[in-house]
């Protein structure tokens, strides 16, 4: 019996932005699909406009994964991961031990294939970088539309973000943004 999936199904149960007031509250499971969506659109993008050459599909799937541990660690907010290298470091090996934990799970035979899934591994560097940039644009997204909903509380993570996300110089961001984040800011009769 393997208890894998069971825990997985747990993702809904796990909130994110513990820290500040939402006006939608929103769980890993969610924020998963939404990231491996994007991930798979800057994959695209990488492939169609910067002649990268990354497989869309590898990258959503393992954005589905990217944040399968907090079923046992529970989301960190941001502020506490990042509040000093030792404090980072720490949380990593949790982390780690939390995704090791979830593999231990599987059947034996089956191991080998979602490993890779949930730890880094060489040949999946490019795919994980636009995992990480998906992450964080849908970090923003999320900004964008606690603002639209009135909610003043994310305006300053919205600032932040936005900022990391043009200090990374990275093409395929900003033609993610200026192709698909104007559209988060109009109301359902503006898209219409």
């Amino acid at each position: 019996m393997s208890h894998f999936f069971a825990y997985l199904a747990r993702m809904k149960f796990i909130q994110r932005w513990g820290l500040m007031r939402n006006t939608r509250t929103e769980n890993i499971q969610e924020h998963s699909l939404q990231v491996a969506m994007v991930a798979h659109a800057l994959a695209v993008m990488s492939n169609a406009r910067f002649g990268a050459s990354v497989d869309p599909e590898r990258t959503a799937l393992l954005a589905v994964f990217h944040d399968a541990e907090e079923v046992i660690t529970g989301d960190l907010p941001t502020p506490i991961k990042y509040f000093n290298p030792r404090v980072k470091e720490a949380i990593d090996s949790i982390e780690s031990v939390a995704k090791q934990r979830l593999t231990d799970m599987l059947p034996d035979d089956l191991r080998s294939a979602y490993e890779p899934l949930l730890f880094e591994r060489d040949g999946d560097a490019a795919h994980w970088r636009l995992v990480k940039l998906a992450d964080k644009l849908c970090a923003y997204l999320k900004c964008l539309e606690e603002a639209k909903a009135g909610n003043r509380e994310f305006e300053r993570a919205e600032a932040t973000i936005r900022a990391s996300l043009e200090a990374l110089d990275e093409p395929v961001v900003e033609a993610f943004i200026d192709t698909f984040v104007p559209s988060f800011r109009l109301t359902l009769d503006e898209l219409n």
